[in-house]
C-alpha cells in the first residue's frame, strides 16, 4: 500500500508542477503581448514564480521517494 501511496504522491507532484508552469508561462506571454516594454520586469518575476511553483513538487517527490523506500 505504501508503494501505491508513494507513486501517487510522485505522480500528482509532476502533474501539479506541469500545470503550474503552464499557467505561469501563459500569463508571462500574455503580459509581454500586452506590454512589450515590461518584458525585463516580467522575466525576473516569472523566474521567481517558477522557483515558488517548483518548490512544492520537489518536496512532494522527496516525500514520495521516502514513502516508496519505507523510510516514512
Amino acid at each position: 500500500m505504501s508503494i501505491i501511496a508513494g507513486a501517487i504522491m510522485i505522480t500528482f507532484a509532476a502533474v501539479a508542477g506541469a500545470i503550474g508552469n503552464a499557467m505561469l508561462f501563459s500569463r508571462y506571454l500574455e503580459g509581454i503581448a500586452r506590454q512589450p516594454e515590461a518584458r525585463s520586469l516580467l522575466f525576473g518575476q516569472t523566474f521567481i514564480g517558477i522557483g515558488l511553483v517548483e518548490a512544492l513538487p520537489i518536496i512532494s517527490v522527496a516525500f514520495g521517494i521516502m514513502v516508496l523506500l519505507g523510510l516514512f
